[in-house]
């Protein structure tokens, strides 16, 4: 079975580049060619020899997720649905702004943490994808938006903020980091590139002793009571175990502070006390904040804070100096709250298995 390259990175490639009985410098020179000229035909690749373009040919392949469907809004913004086989698919978008094209890329089929407000936990979890399915997002994307007027890949930050948890699926998560940092492939920097996580402690401390990039947090509430309810890894993981482990990774991350994203829901978490617990929960971590104006979904029971309360919310926040952003929606013409294509995807295969068992 052919070996689809897209699932090394630069140091696993030179090790099977190695078992082909080839030099290292082979794999510098088709990770060039894959990444930064975006190629997927070996016989492109006009500095290998032809008995090497001939042997991968018959050995290797470079293959990304298939689309089933694109969207685009009128905002500019592209949403693909990608097809990650059996009856499962994953969601990409792609937000472009006058001064960047970022990607936010998804890592699991579905997730497992299930918080209370997003659509991707209610699918259940699938399975993890792998590098390829990952990093093949990126490349894809590149490739079909096009190269900028200056002859740059148009996307220039990546955000991990898709479906899943990328700390749940770490090793293939970090691969697809390798290679989108690596100067022969994306050479993109590490503040640029940004990992959401729900707080799985344990792998935190992993990603910042071994492929530290900027750090965004899914806190969503100021104390353990309602957290526990909205982000359930917390009872495993509470806040105080949480907050220092963004300390610890602060000593080894490309910024110098962690990014809290914090949804709003109406009558939930969005009252000036709530925004006050976080001031003292956080006093002690340099971060900035993210407040997400909810998109509602047929599987709960939340509601969007109304503009007036986000930004009273907001006020509080930086009244106390903390760098407080509100996030622009982006794509509300596109079923914009993450997993909703995919979860259509899910239903309607879960509807054809269940007609061709009644019918067997």
């Amino acid at each position: 079975m052919a070996e689809n390259l897209l699932n090394f990175d630069a140091e696993q490639l030179t090790a099977w580049f190695a078992q082909q009985g080839e030099k290292p410098f082979r794999a510098r020179q088709v990770l060039r060619w894959i990444y930064k000229n975006g190629e997927s035909d070996f016989d492109a690749m006009s500095d290998l020899a032809q008995s090497l373009r001939s042997k991968l040919k018959e050995t290797a392949c470079i293959v990304a997720p298939k689309v089933m469907r694109e969207e685009l809004s009128e905002d500019g913004t592209r949403k693909w649905l990608l097809d990650v086989g059996t009856g499962n698919a994953v969601e990409t978008v792609f937000i472009p702004e006058t001064d960047r094209g970022t990607l936010c890329v998804s890592t699991q089929a579905g997730c497992a943490l299930d918080c209370a407000f997003c659509s991707t936990g209610k699918q259940g979890f699938s399975r993890n994808l792998s590098t390829a399915e990952i990093i093949g997002q990126l490349w894809w994307a590149n490739r079909e938006i096009g190269r900028a007027s200056d002859g740059n890949w148009p996307i220039t930050n990546v955000v991990l903020m898709g479906m899943g948890e990328p700390l749940a699926n770490f090793d293939n998560t970090v691969s697809a980091l390798r290679l989108m940092l690596d100067d022969n492939a994306y050479g993109l920097s590490r503040r640029r590139v940004t990992v959401s996580t729900s707080g799985i402690v344990p792998a935190m401390d992993r990603l910042r002793d071994e492929c530290p990039v900027a750090l965004a947090v899914s806190l969503h509430a100021p104390n353990d009571a309602l957290r526990d309810v909205l982000v359930p890894i917390n009872r495993k993981y509470p806040l105080r175990e949480l907050m220092a482990a963004c300390l610890r990774y602060l000593e080894r991350a490309p910024r110098d502070f962690v990014t809290f994203e914090y949804v709003m829901l109406e009558g939930v978490n969005d009252s000036l006390q709530h925004a006050r617990e976080l001031i003292a929960l956080v006093r002690d971590v340099p971060c900035k904040f993210n407040l997400i104006p909810y998109n509602p979904i047929p599987q709960a029971p939340y509601r969007r804070s109304s503009a007036e309360a986000v930004r009273r919310f907001r006020d509080v926040l930086m009244e106390a100096g903390i760098v407080t952003t509100i996030r622009k929606t982006r794509g509300d013409d596109i079923a914009a709250a993450c997993g909703q294509l995919a979860g259509q995807v899910q239903d309607k295969t879960k509807r054809t298995q269940r007609l061709m068992e009644v019918r067997t």
